[in-house]
């Protein structure tokens, strides 16, 4: 292995390969040489990526399964939502990471390297990457690696935090049980002593589906007990059906108003370090794709792609901030705010809103569909935290 490169891509996860996804598709980086590092080799199926798109981008060959429609479902409303504009997709991890290494494989300039990432630093002409014995310089980083673990860096800063942990079961029925043409969003009619509490259940045909018990909780729960959760809920949707577990997975995402750091000089932080999981809800492929896009652009411009946050990031982050200020001081449960806001809203407004893509009018409309009484403190509040954390008080 050399010991400089063009540019590093620091963590193969999802932020690490669509930028790696979006490289070889711009002749600018033809020539370029280009490492990707990560401790683990990207040959398990390891999660499943669900999102909504208006338009196809780069993984469009790779969706395994899309839904115009999907239900919500509480227990004081229930309803199937038409998506249009908006498409909802799957995508497997393996699928992804097999797709985008078998297309590197066929490019002389991109390197792969496993072996964990121990440190990045910037540096005045570049930037350096420490490996166990060997130290690495590179002209920019693109890190999707946490050195430090998220909870421990929310906690320091005394911000909120929640985990979203989910574990899912892919199921295969004796015969056939799903409307694979609606895919169950949230379905709030399980127990929720724990916290914000549903079930996810995404259909690939009419005897296969992923099965997912998603919380918004400060802890993780015992593994079991994620078992017994969806096995009741199998049992009490769908009835006494005979049906076998083709693959399980777990995950847990943080849910925080921190602020990750973007990077600094020559090293550009994405995905989970560089804040492109959205604090109240957890979803961040949209996200990440934003920033990778944003990210060849700048470097093609000959841009530096380490931007502070404009006033729509900021935006929206405050609004993360009330909801998870709401959430884990309990002062609504979750069941009962996101009804208020599917339940008012038509769908493409929650789903622009969800996207950090809506219009004032737009964040008017979702903020006069819950109540005011408990969001208007809560609103102040982290207004004032916001203040105290940048020193103005």
């Amino acid at each position: 292995m050399k010991s400089h490169y063009d540019y590093i891509i620091t963590g193969a996860g999802l932020a690490g390969l669509s930028l790696l996804m979006r490289m070889m598709q711009h002749p600018f980086f033809d020539t370029a040489q280009i490492l990707v590092i990560d401790a683990a080799q990207k040959n398990t199926n390891d999660r499943t990526w669900c999102f909504w798109e208006n338009e196809p981008d780069i993984f469009e060959p790779i969706v395994i399964k899309k839904w115009k429609h999907v239900s919500f479902i509480a227990p004081s409303y229930k309803s199937e939502l038409n998506l249009s504009p908006f498409v909802y997709k799957m995508i497997r991890g393996i699928d992804l990471y097999t797709h985008v290494l078998s297309l590197a494989a066929s490019k002389s300039n991109i390197t792969f390297c496993t072996e964990p990432v121990l440190s990045v630093q910037t540096k005045q002409t570049g930037a350096s990457v420490e490996l166990k014995n060997q130290t690495l310089t590179t002209n920019k980083v693109f890190n999707s690696i946490l050195f430090e673990p998220v909870n421990l860096l929310a906690q320091k800063a005394s911000d909120y935090f929640l985990w979203q942990h989910f574990k899912g079961f892919e199921i295969k029925t004796a015969s056939p049980v799903f409307n694979d043409a609606v895919a169950t969003l949230m379905d709030f009619t399980v127990d929720q002593e724990q916290g914000t509490t549903f079930m996810y259940v995404m259909p690939t045909s009419s005897t296969t589906a992923l099965v997912e018990y998603t919380l918004f909780t400060p802890s993780i729960l015992e593994d079991k007990k994620y078992d017994k959760a969806i096995t009741d809920y199998i049992q009490k949707t769908y009835g006494s059906i005979d049906y076998e577990v083709t693959h399980q997975e777990f995950g847990q995402i943080p849910m925080t108003n921190f602020s990750f750091s973007g990077g600094a000089g020559n090293i550009i932080n994405m995905g989970v370090a560089g804040g492109q999981v959205k604090g109240s809800s957890g979803y961040a492929f949209h996200f990440i794709q934003e920033k990778t896009k944003a990210i060849i652009a700048d470097v093609v411009a000959g841009k530096n792609p380490l931007r502070a946050l404009d006033f729509s990031q900021k935006k929206f982050g405050l609004y993360d901030a009330v909801l998870l200020r709401v959430l884990q001081d309990k002062k609504l449960d979750g069941a009962t705010i996101f009804t208020h806001i599917f339940s008012k809203n038509p769908p493409d407004r929650v789903f622009r809103f969800l996207n950090n893509e809506s219009s004032l009018i737009d964040d008017l409309h979702i903020m006069a569909s819950v109540p005011t009484r408990v969001f208007l403190p809560a609103a102040i509040k982290a207004l004032l935290g916001v203040k105290r954390r940048r020193g103005l008080n």
